[in-house]
C-alpha cells in the first residue's frame, strides 16, 4: 500500500513538474490536491499514521537501549586487562 502511494505521489509530481500541460492542467491538479488534503478522511489517514509512526519511534528508541545496555554489561563482564586507551604498535627495527 505504501508503495503504491509513493508511485501516484510521483507519478503527479513528475506530471506536474515535467509535462507541458499547461497553466489550467496545473490549476486542475492543484484544485484536485487542495481538495484532497482538506477532506476529514485525508485529515483521519493522516493523523493516524502520525500516531503510527510516533508509536513505532518509541518503540524502536526501546529497541536500541536494550541492545545497547546488553551490548555494555557483556563488554563489563567480559573482565579483559585492557586499559580502555588505543594501543599502537611500536615502529619497526630499521
Amino acid at each position: 500500500m505504501k508503495g503504491r502511494m509513493g508511485l501516484f505521489i510521483g507519478m503527479g509530481a513528475g506530471y506536474v513538474l515535467g509535462a507541458k500541460a499547461g497553466r489550467e492542467r496545473y490549476v486542475q491538479l492543484k484544485r484536485l490536491y487542495d481538495n484532497l488534503t482538506s477532506s476529514p478522511t485525508f485529515r483521519r489517514a493522516k493523523a493516524k499514521a502520525k500516531e503510527a509512526a510516533g508509536s513505532g519511534l518509541g518503540t524502536a528508541k526501546d529497541a536500541a537501549g536494550g541492545g545497547v545496555s546488553k551490548v555494555a554489561s557483556a563488554v563489563r563482564s567480559r573482565g579483559d586487562d585492557r586499559s580502555g586507551g588505543l594501543s599502537v604498535a611500536p615502529p619497526p627495527e630499521s
